[in-house]
């Protein structure tokens, strides 16, 4: 084990806008999902009604793909008052096959802090989603075999997080989290007594955001800008041989 500011044995990260880009794969599908209904009603109250039909669906469909294209097909028809034409329901449905079939687009120094930690510890993803989607993504990524251990899980809660360390005989003192969200990387983990780390996305989905009073009640919350600044922050010896 390389020198470190905590000998931390398993570092999990989240994968969604933490490993890979995928905030703009909604963002782009819900701009044109807009355009579609545009003839019925205003740009505004599409983009509200839609974010409002997908948090009461979360319950039901969970994250991912599939439960943001059910959304829409709901929102559609609610919208429209049932008027909604078969042809344009097949292009919500075209859409939803595109964000699936787009490539996985790995961020920036990701790999080298993989490559990295990999020889330092065990390394996991914690990751919501639908199972399939995730599992494609991954395999599609290029960097699986940097991990030692997957889970997709249906949401991200203390309990959650307890019952995955627990599975796998991890101490909380022994765990490290990283990811982009706030309400669903970090906090949660915080609450347990493990650490996290939080490297934001330049755009996060409303529903993940967090109240400034909520994170006022964390003082021991890490927040970095960059993925690299992670081997900084762990004093890795590796970090400053590392040519990005």
């Amino acid at each position: 084990m390389k020198e470190t500011r905590q000998a931390f044995k398993t570092i999990a990260f989240d994968a969604d806008d933490t490993l890979w880009r995928n905030e703009e794969i909604f963002m782009n599908a819900q701009d044109e999902f807009i355009r579609l209904l545009s003839p019925y009603h205003s740009e505004t109250y599409i983009r509200d009604h839609l974010g409002e039909v997908q948090i009461r669906n979360l319950e039901h469909f969970g994250y991912g793909i599939k439960g943001f294209t059910l959304s829409m097909i709901e929102t559609a028809i609610e919208l429209t008052e049932g008027r909604i034409l078969g042809s344009e329901v097949h292009q919500i449905i075209d859409l939803a096959k595109c964000m699936v079939a787009m490539p996985v687009e790995i961020l920036p120094n990701i790999e080298v802090v993989l490559k990295t930690l990999q020889s330092e510890c065990q390394l996991m993803v914690i990751t919501k989603g639908d199972l399939l989607d995730q599992e494609s993504k991954f395999a599609r990524s290029g960097i699986v075999d940097y991990f030692d251990v997957i889970e997709v899980v249906s949401e991200k809660t203390p309990a959650t997080y307890e019952q995955i360390l627990n599975k796998h005989h991890i101490r909380t003192e022994d765990f490290l989290m990283i990811g982009n969200s706030l309400k669903s990387d970090i906090l949660p983990v915080l609450d347990l007594g493990a650490k996290a780390i939080h490297i934001p996305y330049h755009s996060t989905w409303a529903h993940e955001l967090v109240d400034d009073t909520v994170l006022a009640e964390y003082d021991d919350l890490v927040q970095l800008s960059d993925v690299m600044q992670v081997l900084e922050y762990l004093h890795c010896k590796k970090a400053q041989e590392v040519v990005v």
